[in-house]
């Protein structure tokens, strides 16, 4: 029996000699591969067309890695998208206005992230969009004027103190002499620190009571959100 692909033979058996791998042929005429397998068992590639059908094979696995780093970059942006769409969608919902709620928040940023040790209420960060939260809040809730902060700077060791102050004071709207003390981490002597990479600033706002404060809302809100 005849079969149904018998007019494509010779144009298979062409596409092979060029060098086409027979899941190439397959795409390009729709033929089964179990037919093309068959038409081309007896076909003896010289070595020009094996070399061929290598690179072309080559050529297929480097451009089936570029499609799988596509697609996995577009999964990823779209993941991204989704969880900023949840975010916003969450934010709106807020009274951002809501001085409770704003309390809260500091309380919770504190316990993670405050001074506990010395007498005084502090905050360290590297992060200059935690750090400028920190200082409105304050501001809005409490007696607080941010020039009276004195600011600590903790850089590495190929860091310009001078230029990173000036970052920071600018950064904080902070006056550039509240800046009082720079350390240097000597162990990173020798190692380049990234552009993005600012340093540790320290903020220290005194009161203690406002501290004292802020631990007790976040662990009375962790009690009763936990069962305690």
């Amino acid at each position: 029996m005849k079969s149904k692909w018998s007019d494509l033979k010779p144009e298979a058996i062409k596409l092979r000699r060029k060098g086409f791998s027979i899941a190439a042929v397959e795409k390009t005429l729709g033929i089964p591969r179990s037919t093309l397998s068959g038409w081309f068992k007896d076909i003896h590639l010289t070595p020009e067309q094996k070399a061929i059908l290598d690179q072309n094979w080559r050529n297929g696995l480097v451009k089936a890695r570029k499609g799988a780093v596509k697609w996995h970059n577009q999964q990823k942006e779209a993941r991204l998208q989704k969880a900023q769409d949840d975010a916003n969608s969450i934010v709106n919902k807020i009274d951002t206005t809501n001085k409770e709620t704003l309390e809260l928040a500091l309380a919770v940023l504190y316990l993670a992230e405050g001074s506990k040790k010395n007498i005084e209420t502090a905050l360290g960060s590297s992060d200059s969009i935690t750090l400028r939260f920190f200082l409105t809040a304050l501001e809005t809730l409490f007696d607080f004027n941010r020039n009276s902060v004195r600011c600590e700077l903790y850089l590495r060791a190929d860091q310009n103190p001078e230029e990173l102050k000036k970052y920071w004071a600018k950064e904080l709207s902070i006056p550039l002499v509240n800046f009082k003390q720079i350390s240097v981490d000597k162990r990173s002597l020798g190692k380049e620190t990234y552009d993005y990479y600012k340093g540790v600033c320290s903020l220290r706002c005194g009161n203690v009571a406002i501290r004292r404060r802020l631990v007790y809302v976040a662990e009375k809100y962790f009690a009763i959100i936990g069962g305690e």
